[in-house]
């Protein structure tokens, strides 16, 4: 392990793997939450035409991949928002015309489609200095708004119509979302490859969930899972001689498949409050008077109840009534 780590270019292979296992599940938790889960492989597609593009001007792969697959991702989104477009057929634009693009700029480049394989499924040896440090500068850049913007991104990726009624900004958010999708898609093309990294934005999200009550724990539980997958993946593809993107997913994989053995001891049930259907027979008490800001701190947990959402804090279960909370 210690020759491993004196290797410079495992040095900067972890400390990108790392930062891909961070992010990933980050952004990923609130794609997960909208039902989304193959935007990650919708955006690798678009980053395909990005990379091809660079290989046909000879500029870095790394900032054209972000500046095209971020380019296609707000195309698109914009398109759902307006609908002109609905998601699958976003997506289905995403698949196929990256794809093709990407392939066909590579052939002119005179590099083909095996030209692809490494920004595809990842390689070790590829990681440059410069990819590094824009990795970093993005994946914290990514961090500070997932984490900073937790309560919102949940709120808009659970009920949207609520959310408006809150005032919260939904076009906005969700455009932030697809452009941090897009910006994590393409800085984990090093290590995951663009057709694996869609795994590691949902895998860990799902693991996190079997393990974990509440959205607060379940967020920071499925980035420590993607770090651990991402770093054991990149370090067992090295001694194994594999792909580092494969033996990444299928690292995830295995951590899945032992939450769902172990999650009933990890979980404490003591804590899960149920989805309950509202039928609007019994009266609540008011609450005392807080603003919403206070229901959307990231310690507070939403609670889907009939029609409404409730939030949980300090023994209490608030939910918003007028211009007034009702104790549940």
């Amino acid at each position: 392990m210690i020759e491993l780590l004196g290797l410079p270019f495992m040095q900067r292979a972890l400390i990108a793997a790392l930062l891909s296992g961070l992010i990933a599940p980050a952004i990923g938790t609130f794609i997960v939450q909208r039902k989304m889960s193959l935007l990650g492989d919708g955006l690798g597609h678009v980053a395909i035409a990005g990379v091809g593009l660079a290989m046909m001007t000879g500029w870095a792969p790394l900032p054209v991949a972000v500046i095209t697959c971020v380019a296609g991702a707000v195309a698109v989104e914009l398109l759902r928002q307006n609908g002109k477009a609905s998601g699958d057929l976003g997506l289905a634009i995403l698949f196929y015309g990256g794809l093709a693009t990407g392939v066909l700029m590579a052939g002119v480049a005179g590099q083909g489609a095996a030209g692809l394989s490494s920004f595809l499924f990842g390689s070790l040896t590829s990681v440059s200095e410069g990819d590094v440090i824009l990795i970093v500068v993005l994946a914290v850049l990514i961090l500070a708004l997932t984490i900073g913007l937790a309560p919102r991104l949940f709120a808009i990726s659970v009920d949207e119509n609520y959310s408006r009624v809150l005032g919260i900004k939904v076009k906005t958010l969700n455009l932030l979302v697809v452009v941090l999708a897009a910006v994590t898609v393409t800085i984990s093309m090093r290590t995951v490859g663009l057709l694996l990294i869609s795994a590691l934005m949902v895998i860990p999200v799902a693991t996190a969930q079997q393990s974990f009550v509440g959205f607060t724990a379940s967020f920071f539980g499925a980035m420590g899972i993607g770090a651990l997958a991402a770093v054991g993946g990149t370090i067992g593809s090295f001694y194994l001689d594999t792909a580092t993107g494969a033996t990444i997913v299928v690292t995830a994989i295995v951590l899945l498949a032992l939450s769902w053995l172990l999650g009933r001891w990890l979980r404490r049930p003591d804590r899960f409050i149920p989805y309950v259907e509202d039928h609007g027979q019994h009266p609540h008490e008011p609450a005392e008077n807080h603003d919403d800001s206070h229901a959307h701190h990231p310690g507070v947990r939403v609670i889907q109840h009939g029609d409404h959402l409730d939030y949980v804090h300090d023994g209490h279960r608030h939910a918003r009534h007028g211009d007034h909370y009702d104790e549940h």
